[in-house]
């Protein structure tokens, strides 16, 4: 893979989609030279972001698209996901990692994502939406 590389794509919401998206990051998480190990956490993460931007985002709304980019150079990968839906702020998440929210089922996903990347930041979309980033850094050597 060139040092810099970026891959972007527009995703419909549905379930499908996410499944063709995360292939496409385990393809760039290999070209960028990753370890079998990180191909399929990064892809996780990835997977589980990508699922909530179409499901409690775009609330599977076909008319409402998944922005996806993909970016690598020579410290890190990074990406990017964006929805059209009301967007959230991540403290109001409950932190499924606490025993008081072992039993529920939100904030998994995040809380998979935020274990695996290095960087994961959640910003609201001007004039709707939500765009989260996630970067793992290439391990030298």
């Amino acid at each position: 893979m060139d040092p810099e590389m970026t891959v972007t794509s527009t995703l419909e919401s549905r379930v499908e989609s996410v499944d063709v998206a995360e292939e496409a990051v385990r393809r760039f998480t290999l070209e960028a030279g990753f370890d079998e190990s990180d191909q399929y956490f990064i892809g996780l993460a990835a997977r589980e972001i990508l699922i909530n931007a179409v499901k409690h985002g775009n609330g599977f709304d076909r008319n409402k698209k998944v922005a996806v980019r993909m970016s690598k150079d020579a410290v890190s990968l990074t990406i990017d996901v964006s929805d059209e839906g009301n967007g959230f702020q991540l403290e109001e998440v409950p932190d499924a990692r606490a025993p008081e929210n072992w039993e529920k089922r939100s904030g998994r996903g995040l809380a998979i994502a935020l274990a695996i990347m290095d960087e994961f930041r959640v910003e609201k979309n001007s004039p709707r939406g939500t765009h989260i980033r996630m970067m793992k850094r290439i391990k030298k050597g």
